[in-house]
């Protein structure tokens, strides 16, 4: 009786394991034809999924570990972002204020950009540059339009991380296609 059993259990899971991987077939085949073939994250990952070290004296200075060259630098953690000239040194730094969905760690490239649209939370939104999604949510950066800005309803899926206008001009004018987005923690 021992036997059955095992040989039941064993067969409901190759049963489930084979069903989840149909399933996840499905779904990037009915992916948008605009989201199939995006870059995803780099084959080398050059951060480590660890805090990178931070200077305790001076909080905004660029994390040790945070890659080489031309980048822009995004700490989830710390909500803040560097942006980094080929030379190595820091151009502007800035806070931002995340979406409901953080990227993963990891280095990307941004992918696309547009000049103003409406936010996934209806709020005018400009100088948008993206550079991956989680699921079905694109991850990016961008700047409100107008003086106020609420906090993000958490209810709503959103990968929007939010900029102060100037700082999202430097952004744009930065981040351009294919510039390196590192993401660390």
């Amino acid at each position: 009786m021992a036997g059955t059993s095992a040989g039941i259990v064993a067969g409901l899971t190759a049963a489930a394991v084979g069903a989840v991987g149909f399933l996840a077939y499905q779904a990037s085949a009915a992916a948008p034809a605009g989201l199939r073939g995006l870059p995803g994250p780099s084959a080398s990952p050059a951060v480590a999924a660890t805090k990178a070290p931070r200077d305790k004296r001076n909080p905004t200075a660029l994390p040790i570990g945070s890659g080489r060259g031309e980048r822009v630098v995004y700490s989830v953690d710390d909500d803040r972002v560097w942006l980094v000239g080929p030379n190595g040194r820091v151009q502007h730094t800035f806070r931002v204020r995340p979406g409901s969905v953080d990227p993963l760690p990891d280095t990307y490239e941004v992918t696309s950009r547009s000049n103003a649209i409406t936010g996934t939370d209806g709020t005018p939104v400009e100088h948008v540059v993206r550079f991956t999604s989680v699921g079905d949510v694109v991850v990016g950066f961008s700047a409100a339009v107008g003086e106020t800005v609420s906090a993000p309803d958490p209810s709503v899926k959103t990968g929007g991380i939010r900029e102060e206008r100037r700082d999202g001009e430097e952004m744009w004018k930065f981040a351009t296609i294919g510039v390196r987005v590192v993401v660390i923690r």
